[in-house]
């Protein structure tokens, strides 16, 4: 085991045994994100040997599975992404707001993951565009970046969506910026309505096209009219939508951004314990104020929730709207710099594309003298390693 626990020593440890208990019904992608993980960064997926030209170190590098689910493999793409995000941002404050699904539709969300969450993204990027777009709030077409996430703290299924939306837009004769009133967005409850009529309209459709399926507990919503029964349920619920304060200039969105965009389920950082068939973790309990509280799961009900939240194949996570939509981003994001009247880079905070590369820049050190590190052998999945050269001395 790594001196730091890993979700990949959980899932070496026990993860066979799991595999056999549940092989009814581990679906291919689940066994994929576990294969995955287990042989992240090991000599399996290949890898290279690095010398240092100053000392003489050498140290072996093992390949990353890239899987989007490994808590290994997501800083450097979420430090790329940030890169590639820095020049779009807008010198206005950023308001950050999320979506929550009602428990009896989440479990429909989980036995319908591509349909539902695509709903999810449909419906509330469609809310906020069509309050914004109304005069009586904000009148103006805004953008928006938005984010999926199925977890809570405890791993638990909870699907939400994080949209991070430019504190203002463009009006709808396109000469000028309308900007939101000073630490104030769109109002919740007019928000928390319209998405949940638009969204539980779209799920309807969605039944009614025969797009759903439904197993286990919830078998029976089948039936038209339990099906019926249960958006009734839903209309009277409220559903929450919250909007957090706003944050400043492009570095703390940016900061921001990158806690949410390529996050997973737990972090390896959030690991304590493996012992005696136990996992233990530290989570935070926002009922009471955000405490750090340590949870301890079976090792198999562990493997379990980590697993509630893998995406289907495909699946894209992370959505642009309005005009920070791919399409017609680079125009668009143009004519807001335009109407705001801001040089595009000179009043921006510290460069974060470089601060991000930075982290990069640094693994080509060597650990030893801080010199550059140079590539001795490289070897692929499925190749035996170099032998002269297996020392790892880092």
């Amino acid at each position: 085991m790594s001196a730091r626990l890993e979700v990949a020593d959980i899932f070496g440890r026990h993860g066979e045994a799991y595999r056999q208990v549940h092989d009814g019904h581990l679906g291919r992608v689940e066994r994929r994100v576990m294969s995955a993980i287990e042989l992240c960064r090991t000599a399996e997926l290949g890898g290279h040997v690095e010398g240092c030209r100053a000392c003489g170190a050498i140290r072996v590098a093992y390949n990353s599975c890239r899987n989007r689910h490994c808590p290994k493999c997501q800083g450097q793409a979420c430090r790329d992404w940030l890169a590639a995000r820095e020049a779009e941002l807008l010198p206005v404050p950023y308001f950050h707001v999320v979506f929550t699904l009602p428990a009896e539709v989440a479990a429909i969300a989980f036995q319908n993951k591509a349909a539902v969450y695509a709903i999810l993204f449909k419906t509330a990027a469609e809310t906020l565009r069509t309050i914004a777009a109304d005069p009586r709030h904000l009148g103006a077409e805004i953008g928006l970046i938005a984010v999926l996430h199925s977890w809570g703290q405890t791993l638990t299924y909870h699907p939400h969506l994080h949209c991070i939306v430019p504190g203002g837009g463009v009006s709808p004769d396109g000469s000028r910026w309308v900007s939101c009133r000073p630490g104030f967005f769109l109002p919740v409850r007019v928000l928390s309505r319209l998405f949940r009529r638009r969204f539980l309209e779209d799920l309807r459709a969605a039944f009614d096209a025969h797009s759903l399926k439904f197993f286990g507990d919830i078998a029976g919503l089948a039936e038209p009219a339990a099906f019926t029964r249960l958006l009734a349920r839903a209309r009277r619920l409220d559903w929450v939508v919250y909007a957090k304060p706003p944050f400043g200039g492009p570095g703390q969105v940016l900061s921001y951004l990158g806690r949410y965009t390529h996050r997973v389920a737990i972090a390896n950082s959030r690991l304590i314990s493996m012992e005696n068939d136990r996992v233990g973790f530290r989570w935070k309990d926002y009922r009471h104020g955000g405490r750090t509280k340590v949870m301890t799961l079976d090792a198999h009900e562990f493997i379990r929730r980590f697993l509630l939240h893998t995406l289907p194949d495909g699946f894209h996570r992370i959505r642009h709207y309005g005009f920070l939509a791919n399409g017609h981003r680079a125009a668009r994001l143009d004519q807001c710099r335009r109407l705001l009247t801001k040089p595009q880079l000179d009043d921006r905070e510290p460069d974060v594309e470089s601060a991000a590369a930075a982290p990069l820049a640094a693994t080509h050190r060597c650990p030893c003298c801080g010199g550059r590190m140079i590539t001795l052998a490289v070897w692929r999945c499925g190749q035996a390693p170099p032998g002269p050269f297996w020392c790892d001395t880092s």
